[in-house]
């Protein structure tokens, strides 16, 4: 038996589009192990939401194609399993918590009613009871006066509670793994800083692993165990926490650690941020060679030739670039 909870082996996602064939994901590789939180970090685009949804085979087939790629969950292929089988795996298992609660929760439906749903799905309970379990849950994720917020709709809660909704509604079966897909999107700091609390302690509550999904560096610094770093489709570097923050490998990880201001460097203090120079290539014309090597400042003749593979360069350290090889 593997040691992780879920691996991901070789995986790639297109879709057709109008412009050509849009490879959205390709051939990445990933695990998580037991009650750790692992990042997953990447600019808007390249292809960190896909991969999780599609660990729940929630993209719509066509337009999405999935060429090669393998979910092994607790030792089960999740992409071998019937749409009734992987029904009961959602929700129960493995939960997710979507990027936008006000477009998850549904507008017509009271909050509590919704989570509810969610206990039904997977537990025969008395209507009673569900509602006892739903409200005991809204306490243990801080939504105050739990009781009443059952039988409101979504518009009439803040931002930050609809979010610690959807987090009850994650939590609610005592999943194995929880997916945060940008978690704190569009929230105020304090209240950010609330959730990511919030997603820690229910993680060693519930004994959950975590995969959280961001482009915030700062996020991930405060909860993760590892991260894995996203461009264009592929994971160019895998790194414990402190070793991204403090020794990026990676030239784009390098580039994303400098661009974060530091109000501690004195010669930082009123300079203009560091920036990365270009733009990421369109998926669906993906250049040879790596595609960072336009907006590298380490770049070399052999990355406009042909693309890196991920290779471990030390222990808990893969890099996908040419100056480890």
């Amino acid at each position: 038996m593997s040691e992780n909870l879920l691996e991901i082996k070789n995986l790639s996602i297109h879709f057709n589009t109008y412009f050509g064939l849009l490879k959205a994901v390709r051939n990445i590789n990933l695990d998580i192990r037991p009650k750790e939180t692992v990042g997953l970090v990447g600019e808007s685009g390249c292809g960190k939401s896909i991969t999780a949804r599609s660990i729940l085979r929630l993209l719509k087939m066509p337009p999405a194609i999935i060429p090669n790629g393998e979910f092994i969950f607790e030792g089960i292929k999740l992409n071998q399993l019937s749409t009734e089988a992987m029904r009961k795996i959602r929700g129960r298992e493995i939960s997710m918590i979507f990027q936008e609660p006000m477009t998850s929760l549904n507008p017509v439906f009271k909050v509590g009613k919704q989570v509810s749903e969610a206990v039904l799905t997977h537990h025969s309970m008395s209507k009673y009871d569900v509602r006892q379990r739903v409200i005991d849950v809204f306490k243990s994720v801080g939504i105050p006066d739990a009781g009443k917020r059952y039988d409101v709709y979504p518009h009439q809660l803040s931002g930050g509670l609809r979010q610690r909704v959807m987090i009850a509604m994650a939590l609610i079966c005592n999943s194995k793994l929880l997916i945060a897909d940008e978690p704190t999107t569009a929230l105020d700091v304090t209240i950010q800083s609330q959730i990511l609390s919030l997603i820690d302690e229910s993680k060693k509550n519930y004994d959950m692993s975590v995969l959280l999904i961001t482009h915030d560096l700062g996020v991930i610094s405060e909860v993760a165990d590892r991260v894995y770093v996203m461009y264009a489709g592929k994971i160019v570097e895998e790194n414990t926490v402190n070793n991204l923050l403090c020794n990026p490998r990676h030239p784009y990880s390098e580039g994303l650690i400098n661009s974060i201001p530091r109000l501690d460097l004195p010669h930082q203090k009123g300079a203009r941020l560091n920036t990365l120079s270009g733009k990421v290539p369109e998926l669906y014309e993906i250049p040879e060679g790596c595609p960072f090597s336009d907006r590298c400042s380490k770049v070399m003749n052999v990355c406009r030739e042909k693309e890196p593979e991920l290779n471990k360069i030390e222990k808990n350290t893969q890099v996908a670039c040419w100056l480890y090889q």
